[in-house]
């Protein structure tokens, strides 16, 4: 059941991009379209799932043995860039086709502040391995499900007559900010499931 309550709540209650503000950059710049939306969705997924099993085992033996905890960031930095890349390399060898559909988004992951937040959270909300990897599961689903909610809203905007003043930039940062106060409703789902199953 503790597994359940983290996927729903990081989907829907402390959704990554829209709760804690992790990931916008990708959510801004990547969000025209829905296609693109859920390719970079996928991405992310795998990545996320990814570089938190190795940051996991990163600071569980070798940071903490060695008493180095103070460079848990710089170190999380380098095993996500150095996964990215990695990733890279692979997919342009074993599959030139996929790694042409990912494109762009690949190297957008690199900067993406939400996979190295995920990398932290875990760390600091003192999950097991497992609950770490379900918790980096559900975040990325909640990133896609964002992502691709709030590209289908900017396709249908690209079809409506919008003020001068409203166009571009300004439009996009109020629906933003309207799906963010939507997802706003989810929030105490959580604690009445664990109320309800008798969970602390």
């Amino acid at each position: 059941m503790e597994y359940v309550l983290i996927f729903i709540s990081a989907i829907f209650v402390n959704n990554i991009v829209l709760s804690q503000f992790l990931g916008i950059c990708p959510f801004l710049g990547v969000s025209k379209k829905v296609e693109t939306s859920l390719g970079m969705g996928m991405a992310v997924a795998f990545v996320l799932v990814v570089s938190t099993l190795v940051t996991y085992l990163v600071q569980n033996y070798i940071l903490v043995p060695m008493h180095i905890e103070y460079l848990q960031t710089i170190a999380f930095i380098l095993v996500i860039a150095s996964f990215v890349q990695m990733v890279e390399i692979v997919l342009k060898k074993a599959s030139p086709a996929l790694y042409q559909a990912l494109g762009i988004f690949l190297p957008l992951i690199t900067t993406n502040c939400a996979v190295l937040g995920v990398a932290i959270l875990v760390i600091q909300k003192k999950f097991t391995l497992v609950e770490s990897l379900v918790y980096a599961f559900s975040t990325a689903l909640g990133f896609a499900l964002a992502l691709i909610l709030f590209a289908g809203i900017r396709e249908q905007l690209a079809l409506v007559k919008i003020p001068k003043g409203m166009r571009g930039m300004p439009i996009v940062l109020i629906t933003a900010g309207l799906l963010s106060l939507a997802f706003m409703g989810f929030s105490g789902v959580d604690l009445g499931l664990r109320h309800l199953f008798g969970l602390k």
